[in-house]
């Protein structure tokens, strides 16, 4: 469950990013966030990864405070979350394996609970036969889809994907939503953000859209 209640973002320069978001998301939900360029769909994500504060209103995150949560509790919080971005983020020295494998190791799994669960991964996501591969070595939907796949290393109860198809091709760009829908029916909660108006007409989920820091349309199906 997500809960944004009058959220306002003000930056110390006196840009207002958000002005009075209210915006409900229920578990299970697949939701895509749109809106043109600057409209605050960045600082919602950031707010929601908790890499910037609120600077009025409420934000809930399941059973998080991410108003009043002290910083030594965030790195908790964000187990919780699974965050695919643009421009993929993989570490060009690791395998596949390895990459997925690392968000495992940050938070302390033991080697014999990674080497079970990194192929089982890998499978739902396609790449069961490019373990032992490089990132130079996968075009680059195939390194989006490691970057979902470390996104789920740790079961977590949500992904978020920031503009995850920004950088590949059309045909890709449908195979990683695919994905992101058949792992929204593994019981998570997807937010996508996105300015593919293609994709999100096709998908038919709910969409938010954002203009100038506030909601102007909340709706199921395309149409932004």
């Amino acid at each position: 469950m997500i809960d944004f209640r009058n959220v306002k973002k003000v930056y110390p320069n006196g840009t207002t990013a958000l002005d009075g978001i209210n915006l409900h998301i229920d578990d299970g939900e697949f939701v895509f966030i749109v809106g043109p360029s600057g409209a605050g769909k960045t600082t919602l994500m950031k707010l929601l990864l908790r890499e910037e504060r609120v600077t009025s209103g409420r934000l809930i995150v399941d059973e998080f405070d991410l108003v009043k949560m002290p910083e030594r509790k965030v790195p908790y919080y964000r187990r919780q979350l699974g965050v695919v971005f643009q421009d993929f983020r993989l570490f060009p020295n690791k395998t596949v394996f390895e990459n997925v494998a690392f968000a495992m190791r940050v938070v302390g799994e033991p080697a014999s609970v990674i080497k079970k669960r990194v192929p089982t991964i890998l499978s739902i996501v396609n790449l069961a036969d490019k373990y032992n591969c490089y990132p130079t070595e996968l075009s680059g939907g195939e390194q989006q889809r490691v970057a979902l796949a470390r996104a789920l290393a740790n079961n977590p109860r949500m992904i978020i994907a920031d503009e995850p198809t920004g950088n590949i091709d059309p045909k890709m760009s449908l195979e990683i939503m695919n994905l992101l829908i058949k792992i929204h029916k593994r019981n998570k909660t997807v937010i996508v953000v996105t300015h593919e108006k293609t994709l999100v007409d096709y998908f038919q989920q709910r969409v938010v859209t954002i203009r100038d820091g506030r909601i102007v349309d909340d709706r199921m199906g395309g149409m932004f």
